[in-house]
């Protein structure tokens, strides 16, 4: 069945918003080139190019989730400078499902430990 079939949709566009993520108050990432995805149930999710995150404050992980519209996800847990650690905060798809292709190899953030700012509005979802 296709994704319209269930109900559930997932599109990812390239947006032009400037996204800057903090976790405890220092900066971990700032982008000007994030992937949206709209995922039907959930909130715009910014996924990051890897260029623009700096990838010494994580240590990859061994936890992988697959989600049936997107692929599997590696994960990555923040280390900082040692003064205290945040399991699994980050995840990105190496090989995403053809749908989502434009996401591959970027990052997001859990926004429950992750302070993820956005500077320019969303656009609206587009219509598949």
């Amino acid at each position: 069945m296709s994704e319209r079939e269930h109900g559930h949709r997932v599109t990812a566009v390239p947006g032009s918003q400037h996204v800057r993520v903090e976790i405890d108050g220092r900066m971990v990432a700032d982008s000007r080139r994030p992937v949206l995805v709209y995922e039907t149930g959930h909130k715009v999710r910014y996924y990051l190019p890897p260029e623009d995150v700096d990838l010494t404050l994580f240590e990859s992980t061994d936890t992988r989730t697959t989600c049936p519209f997107k692929g599997v996800a590696s994960y990555w847990s923040y280390v900082g400078d040692g003064s205290g650690t945040h399991a699994d905060v980050v995840w990105s798809y190496q090989d995403p499902l053809p749908s989502v292709e434009a996401i591959k190899g970027h990052l997001s953030f859990y926004d429950t430990v992750a302070l993820v700012a956005v500077d320019g509005e969303p656009p609206a979802a587009p219509e598949v």
